[in-house]
């Protein structure tokens, strides 16, 4: 589980650093940012999961998040993978920005084109926090997620489909119900194939209406000049219905003016931070 140093930049007192590893899940050699707060050279630190969406690589939240000052005031470890494999060289993973490269949905494939190397769920759930946990002063017991966009949607499910292992969620402008979106049908159908029964297991609105675990307390916040809204393809109120039904609470916050950017998610990542740091803390 050996990680090399890829960069580091101090910032906030902290260190800002990518690594890369040699990754088992995905047969391939993959980055990963981490953000050190201060408090990290001194103890162990909780730690919060980035999931990013389509087309970023780690380097999209490094850059244009702001998370670092936030993650450095309340001591939390913030690590930021890659959105799928990189040079596995299948065909047709680079004939599109919505499927294959930097487009892995946070699924464990199952077509066998792609189930060799497209296991994001595995990756980010499994082998990521293991070579985390082994490389970095990091308390396990205490670990959260959230993510944007397509990561919205895989900070969601990860939650949502293991009970107790992340203290709380909270997702940017997520893709609430893959199965009814065009993103998500195309997706699925690619690594999940035909049968979309199976589809719902990667689904959060779906699993929502199943879920047995402890209380969760999820934030989400959208954009309301967010042009993939009312293109139907992160149908929220999709979820929030499900939730209600569900007797689960979320928090939908509209915000006027905001769209899917990381402008967007720069303004109010420090509120993201001080939900997850209620939890990490308790």
């Amino acid at each position: 589980m050996a990680v090399s140093e890829v960069s580091c930049n101090k910032m906030f007192g902290g260190f800002q650093k990518v690594f890369s590893h040699e990754s088992t899940q995905l047969k391939c050699k993959m980055n990963f940012g981490v953000y050190l707060p201060p408090q990290a050279e001194s103890g162990k630190c909780p730690v919060l999961y980035w999931l990013s969406g389509l087309t970023c690589t780690e380097q999209n939240f490094v850059t244009k998040a702001c998370a670092q000052r936030a993650a450095a005031e309340h001591g939390i470890i913030i690590i930021a993978p890659d959105t799928s494999p990189r040079g596995c060289n299948i065909e047709g993973e680079e004939d599109g920005w919505d499927f294959g490269t930097g487009a892995g949905f946070y699924v464990n494939a199952t077509e066998d084109k792609w189930k060799t190397n497209y296991r994001m769920y595995s990756y980010v759930t499994e082998e990521l926090p293991s070579v985390v946990n082994s490389s970095f002063p990091v308390d396990s017991d205490r670990q959260s997620i959230f993510g944007h966009s397509m990561g919205g949607h895989g900070a969601l499910i990860c939650y949502l489909k293991n009970p107790g292992k992340y203290r709380s969620v909270s997702a940017f402008a997520p893709i609430c119900n893959p199965i009814n979106c065009p993103w998500g049908q195309k997706a699925f159908s690619g690594y999940l194939g035909s049968n979309k029964e199976t589809w719902k297991e990667y689904d959060a609105s779906e699993l929502v209406k199943k879920y047995q675990g402890p209380p969760v307390d999820i934030l989400i916040d959208q954009g309301k000049a967010d042009n993939f809204l009312p293109a139907g393809q992160l149908l929220p109120d999709n979820f929030v219905a499900a939730c209600k039904e569900s007797k689960v609470p979320v928090v939908l916050r509209m915000q006027e003016g905001y769209d899917h950017s990381y402008y967007f998610m720069a303004s109010f990542m420090d509120d993201h931070i001080k939900h997850h740091a209620k939890h990490l803390k308790a």
